[in-house]
């Protein structure tokens, strides 16, 4: 049992993932996402989007930290919303600097050189799986945590919104559970170069979200 991945995933981890919706604010305020039935939809098409667009990427930089900046990159280019863009790189560097600051002894130094010095991007999805290999997290573990949060995310925001309840928010992350393991089957073992979008209103809405009347959430 590695418990410092439950120290990752906490949601006392200042990550600053809590600042964003994954596009679920935009999708109430276009009447997409009204009632429970909508949150459990949009959190289940979001995990599959997590899967296809980012976990590969996640996979790739957990096996070969070396190749971040070229996964970076290739973040870069696939993430055209520039909403979805933005928030990327900013989890993406929130994430960097909690690991560096609450772990010293891990070697993040250049990570953190090629984000700061070398003006890379530095989004969330590349980072994380590169981060987790120097904390010695497991590729599974590694991919488990990604989804999870991503999942878990959703219900967060949907609290936030008024959208449900606490209560409610828990039943539906433990009714997407089994979802987590089955996006991992079907796209743990993905290359960067299938990344795919497979939920395009969700990415349509979330590119609004700056144009939103009042904003709750960053994306």
């Amino acid at each position: 049992m590695n418990l410092l991945v439950w120290q990752l995933i906490d949601s006392a981890f200042p990550s600053g993932g809590f600042a964003h919706s994954a596009g679920l604010e935009a999708a109430v305020q276009h009447g997409h996402v009204a009632d429970s039935g909508g949150v459990r939809a949009f959190a289940r098409q979001s995990l599959a989007q997590c899967g296809r667009s980012a976990l590969p990427l996640v996979t790739a930089a957990h096996r070969r930290p070396e190749d971040v900046a070229q996964l970076d990159e290739l973040c870069d280019v696939f993430l055209s919303n520039p909403v979805g863009n933005r928030a990327s790189r900013a989890q993406g560097r929130a994430l960097l600097t909690a690991v560096a600051r609450s772990f010293p002894e891990a070697q993040t130094s250049p990570l953190a050189a090629r984000v700061r010095i070398d003006a890379a991007a530095g989004h969330y999805a590349p980072l994380f799986g590169a981060l987790f290999n120097v904390l010695d997290v497991s590729l599974i573990d590694t991919q488990r945590a990604f989804v999870f949060v991503a999942s878990r995310s959703v219900s967060s925001a949907a609290v936030r919104l008024g959208l449900i309840g606490a209560y409610e928010a828990q039943t539906i992350q433990a009714d997407l559970a089994p979802h987590i393991e089955t996006v991992i089957h079907k796209c743990g073992a993905l290359t960067p170069h299938d990344i795919a979008q497979t939920a395009p209103l969700i990415d349509l809405f979330q590119s609004t979200h700056d144009r939103l009347y009042s904003r709750l959430f960053q994306s």
